[in-house]
């Protein structure tokens, strides 16, 4: 039995969703499928939750905006009108729950995060009913289940949960030894779990990928797969580099930090469960299902150069905290996180000397971090800065920590290209080499990286 991952990416629209369904409909019976939601649905939903806080006039703009768009989807999934009409109907009383909840947010003025994380899961929940119904109007056996009624138990943080392995476990063994037919195919929404005390708490932007790798590791799959409408991991973004080539295989190591880097392929944390499983993750392309697409595994396949891909992200800014013997004073570290914590603010990096202290955060959160910082009192630090216009690159391999020249090579590729350097973290990963350069002169590091490390 397979565990197979379906993104927003592969269900684009009704076209987009036809294809998914005939594939499935060949190969997909005794596997489970974790579904994320249509493409735009969940910032329609998110959206949805800022304009009903606006005006309760907005409300039904946003209902009908979601409507609409799921029954084109349908028109084209369900050819017979009785079938058509039966599924729009059933999803009314989903829509009118939902009108509920953002009437709720109008009529209190607020938006807690437990209402959001409730609201967010829509997406997910209605793409399940959707492809279940589809499907079984093609005479394949078909179903969904909710998280919640499988027993995918959370830790409870809202917007930034995570599964209790245990528990989920033991609660999916339990329902699949009732409920799993080898002959059918069953659809859970991704997204999200439920705490102890039975609230909905997301996994976080791209968690459906998380959510597919607990549902593997908890039901002892063979595989996870995801599938995509890409070819797999790649030496380089093919939007920087059009002759970039596909990385057969690469380690849980390697896939977690090209997935930091902003590589699109998976959610960070999706290596998570299934490394402590020892399950792979193949990564397939919907159009080309039959191609080798990538596969991460525990060992993976070691190049001659050791380097695998170079990769890259803008969503990152430097907040630099200057003071005399930051290095040797007490607490002054733990002052700035907490305060950072305190506002909501994932800290990507953290960097120090004797008289700096640079933290790495998205893109986002640079001013509210900032923010955060200031009311610190009494003050800890001189002065605080901020750098917004950088970029954060990096070249993975496994074991580049242990490879003699190999960060020589990058920074004299780099160097040569007339770049300069603002940061290096190294050291801190046995896979991967870290470092920040202007925005402007991305394009000629990327180029100059990949040209050393692959081209022959």
């Amino acid at each position: 039995m397979k565990v197979i991952k379906i993104g927003g990416g592969c269900l684009k629209d009704g076209q987009a969703a036809n294809a998914i369904i005939e594939l499935i409909a060949k190969r997909g019976k005794g596997d489970i499928f974790v579904l994320s939601a249509f493409y735009g649905v969940t910032d329609i939903l998110i959206s949805g939750i800022a304009t009903a806080l606006e005006s309760e006039a907005n409300i039904p703009l946003t209902i009908n905006d979601l409507r609409t768009r799921h029954n084109h989807i349908i028109k084209v999934l369900i050819r017979e009108d009785t079938q058509k009409k039966q599924l729009s109907k059933g999803l009314g009383d989903v829509y009118k729950k939902l009108e509920r909840y953002y009437y709720g947010i109008n009529f209190t003025r607020e938006a807690t995060p437990r209402m959001q994380d409730m609201i967010a899961t829509f997406g997910e929940r209605i793409s399940a009913v959707i492809l279940s119904k589809a499907l079984a109007a093609r005479g394949v056996d078909a179903s969904y289940v909710l998280p919640e009624e499988l027993g995918m138990v959370s830790d409870g943080k809202f917007t930034d949960a995570s599964a209790d392995m245990d528990k989920t476990r033991k609660n999916l063994e339990s329902w699949m030894a009732d409920n799993y037919n080898s002959q059918s195919v069953l659809f859970i929404p991704g997204f999200y779990g439920v705490s102890e005390n039975g609230d909905i708490t997301t996994f976080g932007r791209g968690g459906s990928d998380y959510s597919a790798a607990v549902v593997a590791a908890a039901s002892g799959a063979e595989v996870l797969e995801i599938w995509k409408d890409t070819q797999g991991f790649m030496t380089a973004d093919p939007d920087n580099i059009s002759h970039c080539k596909l990385i057969p295989e690469l380690t849980y190591e390697e896939a977690a930090e090209l997935a930091y880097t902003g590589a699109g392929i998976l959610h960070p944390r999706t290596v998570e469960p299934v490394r402590k499983a020892g399950i792979n993750i193949a990564i397939k392309n919907t159009f080309h299902p039959d191609a080798r697409g990538s596969l991460i595994t525990q060992t993976g396949i070691t190049t001659p150069n050791i380097v695998k891909s170079v990769s890259y992200t803008t969503d990152v800014a430097v907040l630099k905290i200057h003071a005399s013997g930051v290095g040797a004073r007490y607490g002054i570290l733990s002052q700035i996180t907490e305060s950072l914590a305190k506002a909501g603010i994932n800290i990507k990096s953290v960097v120090t000397s004797q008289t700096c202290i640079s933290l790495l955060l998205s893109r986002k959160d640079i001013e509210k971090g900032y923010a955060s910082i200031e009311k610190i009192e009494p003050s800890p630090y001189r002065k605080a800065s901020v750098i917004t216009d950088v970029a954060l690159v990096s070249i993975v391999g496994e074991g580049l920590h242990l490879h003699r020249g190999i960060a020589a090579k990058c920074f004299t590729a780099v160097s040569n290209a007339n770049v300069n350097i603002e940061m290096i973290s190294f050291g801190t990963s046995n896979a991967a080499l870290y470092f920040l350069v202007q925005e402007r002169s991305l394009d000629r590091t990327i180029h100059a990286l990949h040209s050393i490390f692959f081209d022959d």
